[in-house]
């Protein structure tokens, strides 16, 4: 499949986390930056509030406010050139970094609140992505850290927004994208370095069916073959899941068969996307290496989020 892109906004440090807003603007975080930013239709921006450390993940709550997924700095962004052209990337330099945490955003006054930064003592290693349920909770993806001395796995987390409940699903090696089915009763997770997408089946709020065999999370809709790694990931309303994919620049889509197609974009670190307009067949996408971020129409529709303002 091909696409028509349309370049609606460029000159961004590391853009992630969009999100449709019923205006037409698209709400982003800048995670090299350390904002959360709002594009209006006319290709213009506007800095909501500093977050420090990383914002990365973004998604409207029951109340209207923006829960932001804070990677707390574990990236350092360095320049690159990738076939003649220079372009910015994540590396494993931290000379900041100290934790994650989720925070709440008042779209209003900019005001900042944290609401998690620690799980049974332990601090957050970089929450990623957000996925409101129908219930008014959330699902979080805690990315684990890996460099060439050690591992540390992430997690799968649910949590509610009066900061009384955060909850641990699953320890996934380093899960990324988190995106819910069109009946709420599965979570996908794509695993970031092994190009995996895996399906969770929902057995209650915070609680999810392990998989069939010894340290699986859940079942394994896909493995992608050669060496490409997942990013965030949006669910169409037909159920196929698009996850942003690096390396291999553009979003796969994959289907509950196992089946993938991938989209071109070029970008090496296309990182996410969203759905939105009237018909949920407009597409933004963050082109996240060169700052930039594309529109598009996708031939079918996203599924419509639990909560939108």
């Amino acid at each position: 499949m091909t696409i028509a892109l349309e370049e609606v906004c460029s000159g961004l440090g590391f853009p992630e986390g969009p999100v449709a807003m019923d205006d037409g603007a698209v709400l982003f975080v800048d995670i090299k930056q350390e904002t959360l930013v709002r594009l209006t239709p006319d290709g213009k921006t506007t800095t909501i509030t500093k977050i420090p450390g990383g914002p990365n993940g973004v998604a409207i709550g029951p109340d209207g406010a923006a829960y932001v997924c804070n990677n707390g700095g574990v990236y350092s962004f360095v320049p690159y050139e990738h076939e003649g052209v220079q372009i910015t990337v994540p590396a494993p330099i931290r000379p900041n970094y100290e934790g994650g945490s989720v925070h709440r955003v008042d779209l209003q006054s900019g005001a900042v609140t944290q609401l998690f930064d620690s799980y049974e003592g332990k601090r957050l290693i970089a929450p990623d992505d957000i996925v409101f349920d129908t219930s008014g909770g959330f699902w979080f993806t805690d990315t684990g850290i890996e460099d060439a001395e050690s591992t540390r796995y992430g997690g799968l987390y649910y949590a509610t927004i009066d900061g009384k409940t955060l909850v641990k699903a699953a320890t996934i090696p380093m899960p990324n994208g988190v995106g819910l089915s069109p009946d709420g009763g599965t979570v996908y997770v794509s695993d970031t370095v092994f190009g995996r997408l895996w399906a969770l089946e929902i057995t209650g709020p915070g609680q999810v069916k392990p998989g069939p065999l010894p340290g699986m999370p859940g079942n394994v809709v896909q493995t992608l073959p050669g060496y490409q790694w997942l990013d965030s990931l949006k669910v169409e309303a037909d159920g196929r899941v698009c996850v942003g994919t690096i390396f291999n620049g553009g979003i796969t889509v994959f289907s509950l068969d196992g089946s993938t197609e991938h989209v071109a974009i070029p970008d090496l670190f296309t990182t996410n996307m969203c759905f939105g307009g009237a018909d949920m067949q407009d597409l933004w996408i963050t082109a996240s290496s060169t700052g930039k971020i594309y529109k598009t129409r996708w031939p079918r529709p996203g599924l419509k989020l639990a909560y939108t303002t």
